[in-house]
């Protein structure tokens, strides 16, 4: 996932105030999120150059409910352990809403109108935002950020690395024993490569599930962070050129990594990079925060169609 759409599960997101009588798309630790809530997200969506097929516009609606139950999660962490926030501070941010409407020639309560919003849920809104401000702020202390950047000198030094990959996709349903085959058999073709038996591209086209199959497994060049799923771009920085890597399990599935070229920066001092260095820290803080809000999570899908 992009480090745009990472940042975006933090966004504060207009939704509609559900009630009863609507249908529950999903539930999030027994709070509900509306059909409505979510028919509402999609439509602030731009519209896309070309139609979406069925196949496309059933993914869109699932991002965007994604989208959704991570806003929920942390909505419902920062109520319980979110900063205090003083009403001034709240009351600031709704006078900016009203200056910034007021300068398109419209009024707060056209606002309201226009998003089906609340006085409420907007004060909700700026509260939330203003107790994340809070908690990043509190996480990003100089000595944590220093330390990030030496931990992180791939990425701020703009190090890439040239990867190409065999997956075999798995469900997330998948059992222990359907999750064991599929080592087993990536660990027999790593096999089949150090024997010389076959070649990467080869083997690439012959069993990954992935479009660049056709293409040996190439994926070209990656950063060190956001661009390519953490686990992957972690194991793919760790490999010199050359070298193919075990078993790496991500959100697609499992791989084999094979490094085909790197290009080293040029070294960064933190001084020089901090404001990038603290973009990253927090969007990774947040992301962090997310996985872990979800593995503790109840989260229950209600969406058929």
């Amino acid at each position: 996932m992009s480090h745009a759409k990472r940042c975006a599960l933090f966004a504060v997101l207009i939704a509609l105030p559900a009630t009863a009588a609507e249908k529950v798309a999903a539930t999030v630790n027994g709070e509900d999120i509306t059909v409505a809530e979510l028919d509402a997200a999609l439509a602030g969506v731009p519209a896309p150059m070309t139609p979406l097929s069925a196949i496309q516009k059933r993914q869109q609606r699932i991002e965007a409910l994604n989208l959704l139950i991570d806003d929920t999660l942390v909505r419902q962490f920062l109520r319980q352990h979110g900063a205090k926030v003083e009403p001034a501070e709240v009351d600031r941010q709704l006078a900016a809403l009203a200056a910034s409407q007021k300068t398109q020639g419209k009024t707060l309560d056209q606002y309201l109108k226009e998003t089906g919003l609340t006085v409420a849920r907007i004060t909700e809104n700026f509260l939330r935002m203003l107790q994340l401000a809070k908690y990043v702020e509190a996480q990003a202390t100089e000595d944590r950020l220093r330390a990030y950047h030496e931990a992180n000198r791939d990425e701020f030094d703009r190090t890439t690395v040239k990867t190409s990959h065999i997956v075999l996709r798995i469900a997330a349903t998948a059992s222990p024993e359907e999750r064991r085959k599929t080592t087993e058999k990536l660990r027999a073709i790593r096999a089949d490569l150090a024997a010389g038996r076959t070649d990467f591209a080869s083997a690439a086209k012959s069993h990954s599930q992935c479009p660049s199959a056709s293409n040996g497994g190439d994926l070209g060049f990656i950063v060190r962070k956001f661009q390519a799923d953490e686990n992957y771009a972690r194991a793919a920085f760790a490999l010199k050129v050359g070298e193919v890597s075990g078993v790496v399990e991500t959100e697609a599935g499992y791989h084999l990594i094979w490094v085909t070229d790197r290009k080293p920066g040029k070294a960064s001092r933190y001084e020089e990079v901090a404001a990038d260095v603290r973009d990253c820290f927090e969007a990774e803080l947040k992301q962090n925060l997310l996985i872990e809000l979800r593995k503790k999570a109840k989260i229950e899908i209600h969406l058929k169609n």
